[in-house]
């Protein structure tokens, strides 16, 4: 399992509400198409943060890197629904930062592979 972390925080006219909504569309059209396994949408609670922690954090789950890839080379080829759902989302971020997580301790125990 990997865990594919975004840190989202939206423009000044986006709304709260509206982008939930839009975040279910997209989220939704990828996990009915088994591109994802699941997805969490969570929101800052009583604007309680420290420095770089936005207002919003997504959390979405593939299998493995396999399924990422995977994920990635369909939504290059996407149809004009995706396109819609995708942009309807996408254009209420003002600002997001992305991390790829795993389960640790894991069986590999690899903190850096490279071909070079």
């Amino acid at each position: 399992m990997n865990l594919y972390h975004c840190m989202i925080e939206l423009r000044q006219d986006s709304r709260a509400l509206s982008f939930a909504k839009a975040v279910d569309g997209w989220m939704g059209y990828l996990q009915a198409r088994g591109l994802i396994s699941s997805w969490r949408l969570m929101r800052r609670k009583f604007g309680l943060a420290s420095g770089a922690h936005p207002d919003f954090l997504l959390e979405v789950e593939v299998p493995g890197m396999a399924a990422l890839d995977d994920a990635f080379a369909a939504l290059a080829a996407c149809d004009d629904e995706a396109t819609r759902r995708y942009d309807l989302m996408h254009q209420m971020i003002a600002h997001v930062d992305v991390g790829l997580y795993r389960p640790y301790p894991d069986a590999t125990q690899r903190e850096r592979i490279a071909l070079v």
